[in-house]
C-alpha cells in the first residue's frame, strides 16, 4: 500500500483528496496536516511514500519550501504540489525545489489519481501552462511574460522606483509597459489592475506586500 499524506488548509479540498485515497486499494491515509511547516516532522514520525502538497498552507507556510526540505531529507518520497493558484512561478519553483508532479486543484478527481500512478511510477508530470485568468477585457494569456514580471515587481515593491530597480530597467519603462496592461484589459487605474490581480491569484504576494494605493 502506498501511503500518502494529504498537506493541505482547506476543508473541502482534503476531503476531494481524502475521498480519492479511499476509493482506490492501492492507496491509504498516512495522515492530513493543514501546515506545510509540520511536513517534515510527519515523516520523520511515521512512513510516507507520496506528498500531496499545497502551495499556500496555514500560517502562510510555503509548500513549496517545505517540498526542497523533504527531498533533501527523504528523496525516496515523492511529492505531488498541488494548487488552485494561477501563479506563474509555482510550476517552476515546484521543478526547482525537487516536486515530482505538479497538478491544479480545479482538475478532475480522475486527473488527480492518474498523476499520482504516474508519479509513483517514476514520471514527472508538470503543466504545460498556468490556467486562463480572465481579467478585466483581456486574460492572463494576452499578457506577455515581461508584462507579467512588471505586474509582479509592481505588487512587491513601493512604486515605480523600486519596480525598476528589481526588474533593471527604466521608471518610464515600468510606465509603458503598465500602460500596454491597462490598455489591454481595460482598467481606468494601475491600483484597479493589481487589486484584480492579487484578487484572481494571478500573482501571490506575501502580506507584508499588501497593496499600499499612497505608493501608486
Amino acid at each position: 500500500m502506498i501511503r500518502v499524506l494529504i498537506v493541505e488548509d482547506q476543508k473541502m479540498a482534503q476531503e476531494n483528496m481524502e475521498a480519492i485515497i479511499a476509493a482506490n486499494e492501492n492507496y491509504t491515509l498516512a495522515g492530513i496536516i493543514p501546515n506545510a511547516a509540520d511536513a517534515e516532522l510527519f515523516c520523520m514520525r511515521a512512513p510516507v511514500d507520496l506528498i500531496l502538497m499545497d502551495v499556500c498552507t496555514v500560517r502562510d507556510e510555503s509548500g513549496i519550501d517545505a517540498t526542497a526540505v523533504i527531498k533533501k531529507k527523504f528523496p525516496k518520497i515523492k511529492i505531488i504540489i498541488v494548487t488552485s493558484m494561477a501563479e506563474h512561478t509555482f510550476i517552476e519553483k515546484a521543478k526547482e525545489a525537487g516536486a515530482d508532479s505538479f497538478w491544479y486543484k480545479d482538475a478532475s478527481h480522475g486527473e488527480l489519481l492518474s498523476v499520482m500512478n504516474q508519479t509513483m511510477a517514476g514520471e514527472h508530470i508538470f503543466p504545460d501552462k498556468t490556467p486562463e485568468v480572465k481579467l478585466g477585457l483581456s486574460t492572463s494569456y494576452e499578457l506577455t511574460p515581461y508584462e507579467l514580471n512588471v505586474l509582479r515587481a509592481l505588487m512587491q515593491s513601493t512604486g515605480d522606483e523600486d519596480a525598476a530597480e528589481m526588474l533593471g530597467c527604466s521608471k518610464a519603462n515600468i510606465r509603458w509597459h503598465i500602460g500596454k496592461i491597462l490598455d489591454k484589459t481595460g482598467y481606468r487605474t494601475r491600483m484597479e489592475l493589481l487589486i484584480a490581480v492579487a484578487q484572481k491569484n494571478l500573482i501571490i504576494v506575501t502580506p507584508d506586500k499588501a497593496l499600499d494605493e499612497d505608493n501608486f
